[in-house]
C-alpha cells in the first residue's frame, strides 16, 4: 500500500538548522520544502499546502509568529499545524498562540530526535482529527 510522503515546510534563517532538520526529515521519509523567512514561508505554504510547518520564531524578513497568524487567517491554510522554535528566553502567551495554529513550542537549541517525535505526534493528532476519530 503506497502512501504519499508527508510534506513539511521548514522555515529558518540559519542554514545549519535547515540542514540538520531537512536531513532528519528526509531520512524519515518526509518531503521537505524550505523557506528563509516568514514572508517566503507564507507564499510557499499557500502554494504547496504542506502537512505541517516547523518554523523559527525570530527571523529577519518576516517572523514565524506573524506567518502563523497569517496562515490561520487564510481558510486554505488555517488547519496546517505548526511547531514554533523559540529562543529559551522568549515565551508566548496562550492568548497570542490562540491566533495561530501553533501546536508546539520548542526551545532552541533542540534535539532533532525530539523534534521528529513532536512532529509525528502532531501529525497523528491531525490525522485523527481529520478522520473524525477525535471528539470535536
Amino acid at each position: 500500500m503506497s502512501q504519499h510522503p508527508t510534506r513539511i515546510l521548514i522555515v529558518d534563517d540559519e542554514p545549519h538548522v535547515i540542514y540538520v532538520t531537512r536531513y532528519k526529515l528526509e531520512k524519515a521519509g518526509h518531503q521537505v520544502f524550505v523557506a528563509n523567512n516568514g514572508k517566503q514561508a507564507y507564499d510557499i505554504a499557500c502554494a504547496e499546502l504542506p502537512d505541517a510547518i516547523i518554523s523559527d520564531y525570530q527571523m529577519p524578513g518576516g517572523d514565524g509568529f506573524e506567518m502563523a497568524r497569517r496562515l490561520k487567517a487564510n481558510a486554505r491554510t488555517a488547519g496546517i499545524p505548526i511547531i514554533l522554535l523559540t529562543a529559551r528566553s522568549h515565551k508566548l502567551q496562550p492568548s497570542a498562540l490562540a491566533e495561530t495554529n501553533v501546536q508546539h513550542l520548542m526551545d532552541k537549541p533542540f534535539s532533532p530526535t525530539d523534534l521528529l517525535q513532536k512532529l509525528d505526534e502532531m501529525l497523528q493528532f491531525a490525522k485523527k482529527d481529520q478522520t473524525g476519530e477525535r471528539a470535536a
